[in-house]
């Protein structure tokens, strides 16, 4: 009998001991994830979680990364419609200037915003670059007073820019924290990464200064499911890299800063997406286009307007943990200015596990709101008046 009981209090011992070998495996696992880059972070783009850190708030010359913001004023604008693709831009002097990484445009020549586009996202063109900026703001200083207000409506405390390309320049600055967070607005902007996972294209075909493009992000080829975003390196910030890959209804950024090469960026950025990727999966609560609220505009047309998130809602948990149970609170906006136009922000989609907010996405109206005419408006007072008579 002694002996049993001796028996069963060791296994108890033994097993006893799983749980924390679990946890120190796990922990040893998580530091040894990035090797080589002096800063780094793995941030869900879907959920906004950070799944990995490794002083992610250090100030850093980001180098091209610069251009992640660069785009995303881009972006900006042809989604307003101030530019559209077809727009036909004659280079000056100084955007075919620019040193360091280029697509070789000359002072004179003619190229449309897409093509521009392509040589930003795929060749990191410090030339295509300034020839946006100039043509977007008028001057690239003030292209990159945009940029830096970007910045601060984004949050971004860590964050300084000088230029729109990444040269290196006293005062341009950034974290891999703020460029995560950069990618991740850029990535709200579905259409550019249309550009950023191209591997090679060619600019000016069949002419004779025809340009073969190649995406300076590698992985693009070889890691499934790669889509973006922006490789950088000088100097002084040596190889960085913001990295985007989507798999299943999960979509990684990555993001490392500092590294010694190339070989050993890429296999940091591999090691983040591989652990966020092997160790997590994203329930989906809501899809895009789904219809959370209705909301009623008195003096617009139409009266009602369906309101959707702008984004699908993802919660992100442990594949190894149970499923959990989560809370869903739809809040709208009190008041609306009219117009109203496609895609406003309305309110928000909040969701809790428990206590803690696990998810946020802006609510958007799924169409544009005008203000209603005299007509409309004396028959819906009509229609009222009437109903409350009967009543």
């Amino acid at each position: 009998m002694q002996k049993m009981i001796s028996t069963f209090v060791a296994l108890c011992l033994l097993f006893s001991l799983f749980p924390s070998t679990i946890i120190q495996a796990e922990e040893k696992a998580s530091s040894e994830i990035v090797n080589s880059a002096e800063s780094a972070i793995l941030m869900e783009k879907n959920s906004g979680m950070t799944l990995y850190d490794k002083d992610s708030d250090k100030k850093l010359p980001p180098a091209s990364m610069t251009k992640v913001m660069t785009l995303l004023l881009i972006m900006e604008e042809l989604d307003k419609g101030n530019i559209k693709l077809e727009d036909t831009i004659r280079i000056s002097e100084h955007a075919a200037s620019m040193g360091g990484s280029q697509i070789f445009l000359e002072a004179g020549e003619e190229m449309n915003v897409e093509d521009l586009l392509k040589g930003i996202a795929v060749a990191s063109g410090n030339d295509a670059s300034v020839a946006m900026a100039e043509h977007i703001a008028g001057s690239e200083k003030t292209f990159v007073d945009q940029m830096n207000q970007k910045a601060k409506d984004l949050g971004l405390k860590n964050t300084h820019f000088e230029n729109p390309t990444g040269l290196p320049a006293k005062g341009h600055y950034s974290t891999a924290h703020d460029m995560a967070v950069m990618a991740r607005e850029l990535l709200l902007h579905d259409e550019v990464t249309n550009y950023t996972k191209i591997y090679d294209d060619y600019l000016r075909k069949g002419q004779k200064n025809e340009f073969w493009l190649v995406n300076t992000n590698k992985l693009i080829k070889s890691y499934p499911g790669m889509d973006g975003l922006k490789t950088g390196y000088t100097s002084e910030a040596k190889y960085c890299l913001t990295a985007s890959a989507q798999r299943d209804d999960m979509h990684m950024i990555a993001v490392v800063m500092g590294a010694e090469n190339p070989k050993k960026r890429n296999a940091d950025v591999t090691s983040l997406l591989d652990y966020g990727f092997g160790q997590y999966k994203g329930v989906k609560l809501y899809s895009k286009d789904d219809i959370l609220q209705t909301m009623n505009v008195t003096r617009g047309e139409p009266r009602k307007i369906d309101l959707s998130p702008e984004k699908d809602v993802v919660v992100l948990q442990k594949k190894r943990d149970k499923e959990n149970q989560y809370e869903t609170e739809v809040k709208v906006a009190n008041k609306s200015d009219l117009p109203l136009e496609k895609g406003a922000h309305m309110g928000w989609v909040i969701v809790k596990k428990g206590d803690e907010e696990v998810a946020k996405v802006r609510l958007e109206t799924s169409e544009q709101v005008e203000q209603a005419g005299f007509l409309p408006l004396w028959q819906r007072s009509w229609r009222n008046l009437t109903s409350f008579q009967r009543f």
